[in-house]
């Protein structure tokens, strides 16, 4: 089975929404980093002092065949037809390790699309 890695980076406000509909869609889990940043537009300031932006970084680990699928979801999910709301990628993965207690479920989700 051949593995991607998606990252998507949102607003807190959303985080939850996203994984919800990711979990729908069949994702079977999501790690959540909490981050900061600074994006195209000047940070804001408070009596001089900069207030960076608040973002989530959400990481999913799925089988191949369904990243169009979930990246759709994403997309949808995180409003990212607005600007300043998020993005997300998607990388390649050569190896993974630790997903043994996994692979029924990736098994039947390969079978659910091809029969």
């Amino acid at each position: 089975m051949q593995f991607k890695l998606i990252m998507a980076f949102v607003k807190p406000s959303i985080t939850d929404a996203v994984v919800d509909k990711m979990k729908e869609a069949g994702a079977t889990g999501a790690t959540i980093i909490h981050a900061r940043g600074t994006g195209m537009h000047e940070a804001k300031s408070f009596f001089g002092l900069s207030i960076e932006e608040q973002t989530d970084i959400i990481v999913f680990l799925v089988e191949e065949h369904v990243v169009e699928k979930l990246m759709k979801v994403i997309q949808a999910a995180g409003k990212f037809d607005k600007p300043g709301t998020g993005i997300a990628f998607v990388l390649p993965l050569e190896h993974v390790a630790g997903l043994e207690t996994q692979m029924k479920k990736f098994k039947d989700q390969a079978r659910d699309k091809y029969f």
